[in-house]
């Protein structure tokens, strides 16, 4: 991604006066942020109902360029990923969701696109009940699924405590904040989001200098959701943040699993409304999980691995198999193009080679044109 795409896709990021579908909704029919400012002052030739806010904040876009400028300075300077709609590493997940960010900004060196990926989350006022049952889950988990990226808010309660057990059982966990990259919220957490910054990472889609207001921590809810296969609430009140992303994870076609608490229990009256209501499968455990996702094969190569059998046993790979195999190996979850780029192999021989590898079982394509080496 060029330096004006996405100083534009920054700027226009910016321009929050209308509705953020309608946003990306213009993004995707002009194909780039640079078109969309390019031609920011004929927006009615493209779409002829635009809304008048709309035309109007278009108008207003020089503002919000030097903003982006300056947005651009300080991700460079800390080291922060801006990560586009149209890019590669955009998650995939979100980016099949309506309302999807113009543009994240990531810090960490976690894929956003693993085979796998779940949130876990929950009320801030976390029982003990909760910590025990994502402290057995998480361990359980690992176990049969090692590879899975856990996603949640960093706040308090389920949220930290589901952070803390991804990094105990060496998982990549992302925490999804409401507010920019340059301070955090809460900041007793520091010293976790530190530990995750090396195994997984911090993203927003909010600027520097964004307070942690109430509204943003709904939005990032919706992040949450999307990056994720499934929702899984560990302990919720009746009303709560939990529920709504549960909610959102729902409207996106997600999996959504509660665990049941004790009648009256007030932490746990979210939870079983969730299932009482079918909005959420009962699980008591990973297995429970893991069961209703389908992902046994991963347990079976956790087992296979644990007796000792090991890639060798594969079907015997080409030169060039393996020169694809050694790339997936180094960096793994890569997009064909990049592929092709990084083993000097032609695009249309690449293609022929994935999928003899993808039916030897060696690599698994994921959403997006992401390849996937398996263990």
């Amino acid at each position: 991604m060029n330096s004006q795409e996405t100083l534009n896709a920054i700027a226009l990021t910016r321009l929050n006066y209308f509705n953020l579908s309608g946003l990306v909704q213009l993004y995707q029919l002009m194909g780039s942020a640079t078109e969309v400012v390019q031609h920011r002052h004929k927006v009615r030739d493209i779409i002829p109902h635009a809304s008048d806010r709309l035309v109007e904040a278009l108008k207003g876009m020089d503002e919000h360029l030097r903003r982006a400028e300056a947005e651009m300075a300080y991700n460079q300077e800390h080291g922060i990923q801006t990560i586009c709609l149209n890019d590669d590493n955009y998650p995939q997940r979100l980016k099949e969701c309506d309302d999807a960010p113009l543009v994240l900004f990531y810090k960490g060196n976690a894929p956003l696109n693993q085979e796998r990926a779940i949130n876990i989350i929950g009320t801030r006022h976390c029982t003990t009940y909760g910590i025990d049952l994502i402290r057995r889950f998480v361990q359980d988990l690992k176990t049969l699924c090692p590879q899975v990226l856990i996603i949640s808010g960093l706040a308090y309660g389920v949220d930290i405590n589901a952070h803390r057990q991804a990094l105990l059982n060496g998982y990549p966990t992302v925490g999804v904040l409401a507010h920019g990259l340059d301070t955090l919220y809460p900041s007793l957490h520091r010293q976790t989001a530190e530990e995750m910054l090396h195994q997984g990472g911090l993203i927003t889609e909010f600027l520097t200098q964004t307070n942690a207001d109430k509204m943003n921590f709904v939005r990032r809810n919706r992040i949450v959701a999307g990056m994720s296969d499934a929702c899984i609430v560990v302990e919720s009140a009746a009303r709560g943040g939990g529920l709504i992303t549960a909610g959102i994870a729902q409207s996106y076609h997600r999996d959504v699993f509660a665990f049941p608490g004790a009648v009256g229990a007030k932490c746990s009256e979210g939870c079983n409304q969730l299932i009482r209501d079918n909005k959420a499968s009962l699980i008591t455990s990973a297995a429970d999980f893991v069961k209703a996702m389908g992902w046994e094969e991963d347990a079976l190569r956790q087992q296979a691995r644990s007796k000792g059998i090991d890639r060798q046993l594969f079907p015997m790979l080409s030169p060039q198999e393996q020169q694809v195999v050694d790339v997936l190996q180094q960096y793994n979850d890569v997009p064909i193009n990049v592929l092709t780029v990084k083993t000097n192999i032609p695009i249309a021989t690449l293609t022929s080679l994935l999928f003899q590898l993808e039916m030897k079982g060696v690599v698994k394509m994921l959403a997006g044109g992401v390849y996937h080496l398996l263990h």
